[in-house]
């Protein structure tokens, strides 16, 4: 099985994670959420009862099976939200250079102009006089005047209206919360219960806080793959450190664009993917990448081209939040992201590598994957075919920037969720185990001819092990040409 929209005239390599929420909850707006391109589906654990996440899980899998393809599931972990309280009678205007106190000893429904009390009960040891927090994703600024035991008395810097349950940042990182909350840690076991592919951890200072959550899955019987969400100016500190501790790093530009600022964003976006390929890590770059259509049917310019350059970049993955949450428009937000990614991917420069040139190897599927990738870069190459039982040699292949098509061809249906987040790599259900080499190159040949992924007369490289059904041996690749329904050697390209 090959996912139809795998055919050569709509193959696209950059994955599109869409978030699942009241507009994208039933069977028929699930199926047009993957009609449209949708790779991966996120859940995030802020909202909702375990119950209900259950249920979105299973209707989304249930999506995916009708439509004949494979779709992940993420679930993103909700971690410390760091807020105000509410306010007595609605929204406030603050004004520029008025007074205004956070207090944590304050009633959590008496906020008023002058006081608003604060979810996070901690804050007032966290900031000190001259420490600048910023409220509603930077748009109230306040200087912080003084800290008397349970409040924090400000001066409004920036003015305009708050109102309730905004969240708080401290203007160049520094708030102590841990990673992981009591309510993040029963929803570890929700997302074990439910065999996620996904679990993304909000917040993470170092990698600690990743082997921590990793750790709690594992305990629940969890086998997702972890996500870092790149949010905290600390994360940034310790970036190499979350990279390795993580599987995947997703930018997540909301938070981290109000700690760090927003001008030094795209910088910092790029040097950040950079650092998770080379690291072998995959990437997703999120946050109000298609904001303008949660209520208008087509994207503005500036993010189609903010989508376009997160491609270029070499992001594996682009993310929709509000947009396919509760937008107007879900299944045309999919498609217009679709459509970005896939113009970017004409650009040169997204096919073309300089990765790991002077490295060594620690893994012998990774060397057989850079060796596979320079062949296929420099040779008349139809596809790249990874026989492969967890994926990491799909993974390694997809760490080079290529134009070649890769199928990861496994018998493992999680194996075949998780590769679809990778970059140009699409899964392939194949059974190895109970065929000779011979009926297994055939069956690899009339599976690529059927779909038209190939034609008689094409090269493809193939990748696996002289062990079939063990992880983690992939051990040889061959240059192979399509002849006569099989695949045969050859001595000359071209």
């Amino acid at each position: 099985m090959i996912d139809p929209i795998q055919a050569p005239a709509r193959r696209r390599r950059t994955k599109i994670v869409a978030t699942l929420g009241p507009a994208s909850s039933t069977p028929e707006s699930l199926r047009k959420l993957i009609e449209a391109g949708a790779d991966v589906f996120r859940v995030n654990f802020s909202h909702g009862t375990a119950e209900q996440q259950g249920a979105l899980v299973e209707a989304a899998r249930q999506a995916a099976r009708e439509a004949n393809r494979e779709v992940a599931i993420l679930g993103d972990l909700q971690g410390p939200k760091i807020r105000i309280d509410k306010f007595r009678d609605g929204p406030v205007m603050l004004e520029d250079g008025a007074r205004f106190t956070l207090d944590v000893g304050l009633d959590a429904n008496a906020g008023t102009v002058d006081s608003v009390g604060v979810t996070y009960k901690q804050l007032p040891g966290d900031v000190r006089p001259g420490d600048v927090l910023l409220l509603a994703d930077g748009q109230i600024v306040l200087d912080v005047e003084a800290v008397e035991r349970e409040r924090i008395i400000c001066r409004v810097a920036t003015g305009g209206e708050l109102s309730d349950n905004k969240g708080i940042n401290r203007q160049g990182g520094g708030l102590s919360a841990e990673a992981l909350t009591q309510k993040d840690l029963d929803d570890i076991k929700t997302a074990a219960k439910l065999e996620m592919d996904y679990l993304a951890v909000s917040f993470p200072r170092e990698g600690r806080d990743m082997d921590y959550a990793r750790g709690l899955l594992e305990e629940a019987g969890g086998k997702a793959l972890m996500v870092a969400k790149v949010e905290r100016a600390e994360a940034i500190t310790n970036l190499r450190d979350i990279v390795e501790a993580s599987d995947v790093i997703m930018i997540a530009r909301g938070d981290l664009g109000v700690e760090i600022g927003f001008a030094e964003l795209p910088a910092l976006q790029k040097e950040i993917i950079k650092t998770a390929r080379e690291m072998h890590k995959v990437t997703i770059t999120a946050t109000q990448m298609m904001e303008s259509m949660i209520s208008n049917p087509i994207p503005t310019r500036a993010e189609v081209s903010d989508v376009a350059n997160a491609v270029i970049d070499g992001t594996d993955a682009v993310m929709l939040s509000a947009e396919s949450a509760v937008g107007r428009y879900p299944t045309e937000a999919v498609a217009a992201m679709a459509k970005a990614c896939q113009s970017a991917e004409r650009v040169r420069t997204t096919m073309v590598s300089g990765h790991r040139l002077d490295a060594k190897f620690a893994y012998v599927d990774e060397a057989i994957a850079m060796a596979t990738m320079y062949v296929a870069n420099h040779l008349d190459v139809a596809a790249i075919v990874a026989l492969t039982e967890s994926g990491s040699t799909a993974r390694w292949l997809s760490r080079i920037s290529s134009g070649i098509p890769i199928f990861a061809f496994t018998r493992h249906e999680r194996t075949r969720r998780r590769v679809k987040i990778y970059r140009g790599v699409y899964p392939v259900a194949f059974d190895i185990t109970h065929t000779t080499p011979a009926e297994s190159n055939r069956a690899v040949a009339e599976t690529l001819l059927s779909h038209g992924i190939v034609k008689e007369g094409d090269h493809i490289i193939l990748t696996g092990g002289d062990f079939s059904g063990v992880s983690g041996c992939t051990n040889n690749l061959r240059i192979v040409k399509v002849s006569s329904g099989d695949l045969q050697p050859t001595g000359k390209i071209g």
